[in-house]
């Protein structure tokens, strides 16, 4: 069985389903966004493989700083976040893995209220053409939800 966001998805061997789950939430005590970014380990791997052409292991890494060098480049050319009409910085934290999935951690500072978020995620979309991206963004406790299908990369949220 494996975490697929919001359900239980059951599979032997390869999954039937492509998807990434971006969560964003404004922390208005810490003026942050705290993001994580859930996907499938093996996608993943394969597609760090495919982009940086290097030996890939996120779940036992030789080198763990290399790893979080890929991740971190990776999500950050794929994962922007724009809160009222300014791009927010998004600073890495690391990653784990958590069953079947690598969560990245990212956090942006000085976030002091949110009236709007733009959400540009094309998290594996250069590696599979049936990605889906399932965004949540909680502000003030109100939580918005979506769903994008590649190659559709833009969301936005009001509040």
């Amino acid at each position: 069985m494996a975490f697929c966001g919001f359900i239980i998805c059951k599979f032997s061997g390869n999954h039937p389903i492509f998807v990434s789950v971006t969560e964003i939430e404004h922390n208005a005590k810490e003026k942050t966004l705290e993001i994580s970014c859930k996907v499938f380990t093996d996608d993943f791997e394969k597609a760090l493989r495919l982009q940086y052409k290097t030996t890939v292991d996120l779940i036992s890494p030789k080198d763990k700083t290399a790893m979080n060098k890929l991740v971190n480049d990776y999500i950050g050319k794929h994962l922007f976040v724009e809160v009222d009409n300014k791009k927010a910085m998004l600073e890495f934290a690391g990653y784990e893995q958590i069953e079947e999935g690598i969560y990245c951690y990212f956090q942006a500072k000085n976030i002091n209220a949110v009236k709007n978020i733009v959400v540009t995620d094309n998290v594996l979309y250069d590696y599979k053409k049936e990605q889906v991206s399932v965004l949540h963004v909680t502000v003030n406790g109100e939580r918005k939800s979506t769903k994008i299908n590649n190659p559709v990369d833009k969301v936005s949220f009001s509040f």
